[in-house]
């Protein structure tokens, strides 16, 4: 069996990943320390060791050095998560992955300047690697093996299915004077599912050989924070509570995906792409954790 390597794999997108990977008979060991992971959400064939790669060094050169660890062990075929958020606020409405880079807080930054660490390397270490940007990834796995789980939810379909099944009172609105139809902040959502099986795909062309690249991961659609709260409505039957705060900072007014590249090169198509079918898994998967 292919051996993988999993960081951050008791975690909401590496669970699935895990669960994916072992249904299709891959051998996998996940590293993660747990802080925000959760064990019980891996699969019980994952070999799971709980330390954290910044034991190595404390500060933000800890993914770097990580990095550098794999290589010299040979381990140098990489799939590295990264963010939509690299692109800020991009002036074309669906970006492509040639599309300028702007990232507008430090978590896009600190991802950009991994994307390129492992650009910068790979003909140092002989390293092949496929970056995946992530959009707005959501839902929950069909099964309800696995999900989001959070102590301080951030995610606008985390919360909102907190606020459907009670557990708590209303869903604030960050700001609803942005340069949009109804002022609201858009985004392009991405059922974790497909996630996974991007990486499978990814996983899959990096073990035959195939070439370094970097792939756009969404749909792309576009959604309002009012448009999710309406599509939830319309699943519920009844209106959840919502109130207008004031704007993040770092919020980009609008970021849906080219996703051409992706599908094109692995001839792929999404399973789930369907917002209520994302909604409504959050949903079940929220009265799961309830229950």
């Amino acid at each position: 069996m292919t051996n993988i390597l999993i960081t951050g794999g008791a975690g909401y997108i590496g669970s699935h990943v895990c669960h994916l990977l072992i249904d299709q008979g891959y051998n996998i060991t996940c590293i993660d320390n747990l802080i925000t992971g959760n064990k019980e959400l891996l699969p019980k064939e994952v070999k799971l060791e709980v330390f954290d790669i910044s034991e190595k060094d404390f500060n933000f050169l800890k993914a770097k050095k990580f990095l550098e660890t794999c290589f010299e062990n040979d381990l140098k075929k990489i799939i590295f998560s990264s963010t939509a958020a690299v692109y800020g606020n991009p002036k074309n409405n669906r970006v492509t992955e040639e599309d300028l880079v702007n990232p507008l807080n430090p978590y896009a930054s600190s991802k950009l300047e991994l994307e390129n660490f492992i650009k910068e390397t790979s003909g140092k270490y002989n390293s092949n690697y496929v970056i995946l940007r992530y959009f707005n990834v959501a839902g929950a796995d069909e099964k309800m093996r696995t999900g989001l789980i959070s102590k301080v939810s951030t995610h606008l379909i985390k919360v909102a299915s907190e606020v459907a099944t009670n557990k708590r009172n209303h869903l604030m609105i960050n700001g609803d004077d942005y340069d949009t139809p109804d002022g609201t902040t858009i985004r392009d959502y991405i059922h974790v599912s497909d996630l996974a099986d991007i990486h499978l795909v990814s996983a899959k062309h990096l073990i035959s050989g195939g070439q370094s690249d970097l792939f756009n991961c969404g749909y792309g659609n576009g959604y309002s924070v009012k448009e999710i709260i309406k599509n939830l409505n319309d699943i519920l039957e009844k209106d959840i509570k919502s109130k207008i705060g004031p704007r993040r900072p770092g919020d980009s007014r609008m970021i849906i995906s080219n996703i051409d590249k992706f599908q094109k090169y692995f001839k792929w198509q999404p399973k789930f792409n369907d917002i209520k079918k994302i909604l409504s898994s959050a949903v079940d998967w929220e009265k799961k954790l309830k229950n």
